[in-house]
């Protein structure tokens, strides 16, 4: 039988983390002789990369100054994703990279040349997760031989509107193999099609999933911004685990159309970059009301085209966050660290309401696993009906049965329990169905984050992300505990937005800012404020283990 409450320990937070590794890592400058970074971390980048760490903003001043094109900055992320991908610490985070990057590219530059450019996002190389439809020479498979050699009829919402903003489409990246709903014991950051993705702070730890190759490919400087997706957690976890900044928008405010799906109740892509404001300038370009997905007609008036101007340093002066201590499971060092989280906040101007929890039953139960099995059967039957009769297969079954027939390559490490119990569900008219959606929404919405904001007036409710990285074992799958707080903003399809909190024993760890639907320019006023305040982002040093 399916242990339950389990696999919601697991899904919800994308993977699951050990016990604590220790005290917070030695200095930068360590008397062993190897180089280590704010995280403590030993290892030796696999050489210098013009573009470690550069942002959107100095990427267009260095193509408006002509140090720089489009081209010459693709080119240099595709010798990136050579280097350290396939090769040197080989951090498998690319399934396949874009054969007319350079071209595109190419017809960027000329357009810049003769009319300027379209805006931020010209000319930028973004790498999308390898479940987000492109109408192009790249397959869309979430992972899965099952789909290997698709390509979609058109390009989904999220890459029409990158286009349109003049971006370069990069690569598409690695992934938890159907976004980590298929086993019971699964390994976050695994797919048949990309093999494990790796952590780039400590290559024996797991990425987290579902979103692992985003988190690595935007820690590892192998693009300038990455874009994930999250049903519980798979934005979350992958950036507090990679250390980089991740935002989980409002469902709705980004389309979900064309992108593989679990759960039309949760479902959303988001932003993965290295700063808040990279984050920002990428969140804004991709809104807009979609025919094609019914939830974005709430964004036609809460949708903003700039999320940039809402960041201001001095965002925490004046702002009320409430301390969520409800979540089980973080290991003490964490919570040393969102202490120090809050008192960095107090100290730039924040009234910190301290406790502010949550009520645990409404998101660690068995309905919100029960309301995921339900739609995954309805959702994904759609989405191959929508590829067209060439479609490799066409409808959950048919995964079923190609797993089985292909076990050698597609389950050499687990199973696919939750392909089996997806597909004996019923129709969406069910009661059962119908009466756990709206207890776990009500009970995250109204009678959750909502309620604890009104109580104590918040801007914002604040939380350690995630727990520390595990050891990926594909034997025992991924470890149980390790603390998670993106239940309840997933489940209630609320934003929530992570940010750098520090480092344990070389292991990043992240800090979330959630609330109410359509908060993200005060959740990003916040997080920029607090990052701007603390600036614990370092880049990974690609250790083998932890020294």
């Amino acid at each position: 039988m399916i242990d339950r409450r389990r696999f919601i320990g697991t899904s919800l937070a994308g993977g699951a983390a050990v016990a604590a590794l220790g005290s917070a890592g030695c200095a930068p400058d360590s008397p062993d002789g190897q180089a280590r970074d704010e995280s403590g971390a030993a290892g030796t980048q696999p050489g210098a990369f013009e573009l470690d760490e550069i942002t959107v903003a100095e990427l267009q001043a260095a193509m408006e100054s002509g140090e720089r094109t489009a081209r010459s900055i693709t080119e240099l992320y595709l010798a990136r994703i050579e280097a350290l991908d396939g090769r040197g610490p080989e951090l498998r985070s690319v399934i396949e990279t874009n054969p007319d990057a350079l071209e595109i590219a190419d017809r960027l530059d000329e357009e810049r040349r003769a009319n300027g450019p379209r805006g931020p996002l010209h000319g930028i190389p973004v790498a999308l997760k390898d479940n987000i439809d492109t109408h192009d020479r790249m397959t869309t498979t979430a992972g899965s031989l099952a789909l290997e050699g698709s390509i979609p009829l058109q390009d989904s919402f999220v890459a029409r509107k990158l286009r349109e903003a003049g971006a370069v489409i990069l690569a598409k990246l690695n992934m938890s193999e159907w976004a980590y709903f298929r086993g019971e014991r699964a390994t976050s950051g695994w797919s048949a099609r990309g093999g494990q993705c790796r952590m780039p702070y400590a290559l024996d730890r797991n990425p987290c999933g579902s979103s692992s190759g985003s988190g690595v490919a935007a820690a590892a400087n192998l693009a300038a911004l990455t874009i994930g997706t999250e049903t519980g957690g798979s934005i979350m976890c992958p950036s507090s685990t990679n250390g980089i900044v991740g935002i989980k928008p409002t469902v709705g405010l980004w389309s979900r159309s064309g992108i593989i799906p679990i759960s039309h109740s949760q479902d959303t892509a988001g932003p993965m970059c290295r700063t808040v404001r990279d984050a920002a300038v990428l969140l804004g370009p991709v809104t807009g009301v979609d025919p094609r997905d019914a939830a974005t007609g709430a964004s036609a008036e809460n949708a903003h085209a700039d999320y940039g101007q809402f960041l201001d340093a001095g965002g925490l002066v004046g702002a009320r966050v409430g301390a969520a201590r409800s979540f089980s499971g973080f290991p003490p060092e964490v919570w040393a660290l969102f202490e120090e989280a809050l008192d960095a906040m107090r100290a730039a101007g924040a009234t910190v309401v301290d406790p502010a929890n949550l009520p645990e039953a409404a998101w660690d139960d068995e309905q919100p696993l029960l309301v995921l099995e339900y739609e995954f059967k309805a959702n994904m039957n759609a989405y191959l009906e929508g590829l067209g009769p060439d479609a490799p297969v066409k409808s959950l079954a048919e995964i079923i049965d190609f797993n089985e027939r292909n076990a050698d390559l597609e389950m050499p490490h687990f199973g696919q329990e939750r392909l089996y119990a997806s597909q004996v569900r019923g129709p969406l008219t069910d009661s059962e169905y119908l009466d756990a959606v709206h207890a776990i929404q009500r009970g995250n919405r109204e009678d959750g984050i909502d309620a604890v904001m009104n109580e104590h007036n918040l801007d914002a409710i604040v939380a350690p992300t995630r727990g520390l990285a595990w050891k990926t074992d594909h034997i025992l799958g991924d470890s149980l505990g390790g603390g998670s707080s993106a239940g309840p903003a997933a489940i209630a399809g609320y934003p929530d937005v992570t940010v750098p909190m520090g480092f344990v024993s070389g292991l990043p760890v992240g800090v979330s800012f959630f609330g109410r639907a359509w908060s993200e320019p005060t959740l990003l006023r916040i997080a920029y404020a607090y990052e701007q305040a603390t600036n614990h982002r370092a880049a990974p040093t690609f250790a083998e283990t932890l020294g």
